[in-house]
């Protein structure tokens, strides 16, 4: 029986995302002892995980990247296997799971990008995500014979026209182009292969792609940046949206101002997902869950921690001190600031509003840097999702458990039986694809109706 809301028509399912994040989002998920800090370099161990989440039927799991070391290496495990090669290999171990990487416009180039998404959405039968994000930092502009990170409008403005070009490439076969004809010696139709011919300020891109065009039309297109730029990158491209908020009225503002934004650019705001990131720490009650929080916490080396919120801040460590509020008076204000700037400003919001001293900010971050902690019981961790979803915060939330694999775990077998029962969640998957989970259309070939009406 389909469940209904008050109006009696069907009610909406909301969206489950799993970020996978090494063995837990929690800065000190590694140090527990039933980790296993090597297991990041195991795809037998995260295949495993992608399984969890697909007993749980969420509609997909994500992995974050960034063509840097990034982290100090001694603070938690250091690296990430490449994404788009570590979801081929999950592809062949799961049948439902969505399946979506993060990949760079800023240091990539769109052909390349445009293969690799296009050949793991076949190898998956049309369950693969790309998640667009500009690359912030100087460390990883060197990497690429960069002196520095490009200005952050000009990332923006690159981000859309990498979009529009890869976009183009998947577009550049129709779908029926290969006919396989045997007696007419005809294997693919030339007529229905068509170069792009792209010409902009950023890239110069004849076309065609040479593998042809992604079950699914276009990869689903994830998005994850929330300043002012990022929110109308969302607005023009993304189907879907991991965001950072701390309260509720953030969150609900945040959505609004997106959904307005995407009716903004002729788009349906039901064609855009948008999933808070949520780190859930869960107990049977809430004293085990303070107890895993405590655990957590007394393990973070603020040291460690301290460093790198000075070099988000751009400020000299030694000014900051771990007992003593955050010198706001020093720190730069978010138009100086060129790398992460909406969550530069969610942390000092943060610190201000609660009056943190930095080892309690610290402790706050440790969990999610910056993503919503929430520590409680299986029915406190499904009343809040509920209440977020049902007051127009959120269309679904973007799971991040402190501790891998067993936090996932807890999630699955403990949270989702509640949404299910309560009707906000699905009980088995539909659809084929990562689109059809999402409850999106397959987007129409653009090159084709540009040379149909040109025709």
């Amino acid at each position: 029986m389909t469940a209904t809301n008050r109006e009696g028509q069907p009610r909406k399912h909301l969206h489950l995302n799993a970020f996978i994040m090494d063995v837990g989002h929690h800065e000190a998920a590694w140090r527990l002892p039933e980790s296993d800090p090597y297991a990041i370099w195991d795809v037998e161990y995260y295949k495993n995980v992608a399984r969890i989440a697909e007993r749980g039927k969420l509609d997909s799991i994500f992995f974050a990247d960034s063509p840097v070391q990034g982290n100090d290496p001694a603070r938690r495990p250091p690296g990430k296997l490449e994404p788009t090669v570590l979801l081929t290999a999950i592809a062949g171990a799961t049948e439902h799971i969505g399946l979506i990487a993060t990949a760079s416009t800023s240091y990539n180039e769109p052909f390349n990008l445009a293969r690799r998404f296009a050949s793991v959405d076949i190898a998956s039968g049309g369950r693969v995500g790309w998640n667009i994000v500009t690359t912030a930092g100087a460390e990883a502009a060197r990497n690429f014979g960069l002196d520095d990170v490009p200005l952050h409008k000009d990332r923006y403005d690159r981000a859309d026209e990498f979009v529009d070009v890869v976009t183009k490439l998947w577009d550049s076969w129709d779908d029926h182009a290969t006919i396989a004809d045997k007696e007419g010696a005809v294997h693919t139709r030339k007529d229905k292969v068509r170069a792009i011919n792209h010409r902009g300020r950023f890239f110069r891109v004849d076309g065609p792609l040479n593998s042809p065009r992604p079950p699914q039309g276009w990869p689903l297109l994830v998005q994850a940046g929330s300043s002012e730029d990022g929110k109308e990158l969302a607005a023009t491209w993304a189907e879907a949206v991991f965001t950072a908020q701390q309260t509720l009225e953030d969150s609900q503002a945040f959505y609004a101002d997106l959904k307005q934004r995407t009716a903004g650019h002729g788009r349906s705001p039901d064609s855009i997902k948008i999933l808070p990131g949520i780190v859930p720490v869960i107990g049977d009650t809430e004293a085990e869950a303070r107890e895993l929080e405590d655990q957590l916490e007394r393990l973070i080396n603020p040291e460690h921690q301290k460093r790198n919120l000075a070099k988000r801040f751009n400020i000299d460590p030694e000014l900051l001190e771990l007992d003593k509020p955050l010198p706001l008076d020093l720190l730069p204000m978010e138009d100086e600031i060129e790398t992460a700037k909406s969550r530069y400003t969610l942390i000092v919001d943060l610190a201000r509003r609660d009056n943190l001293t930095l080892r309690q900010l610290i402790a706050r971050l440790g969990g999610g840097r910056g993503h919503r902690t929430f520590t409680g019981t299986p029915v406190q961790v499904a009343d809040t999702i509920q209440h977020y979803f049902e007051n127009g915060a959120a269309d679904g939330f973007n799971i991040m458990p402190a501790v891998l694999p067993s936090g996932l775990e807890v999630f699955v077998d403990k949270v989702v039986p509640i949404l299910q029962e309560r009707g906000l969640f699905r009980t088995e998957y539909e659809g084929s694809t990562l689109r059809d989970r999402y409850g999106l259309e397959r987007p129409a070939n653009r090159v084709h109706q540009v040379s149909e009406e040109s025709a």
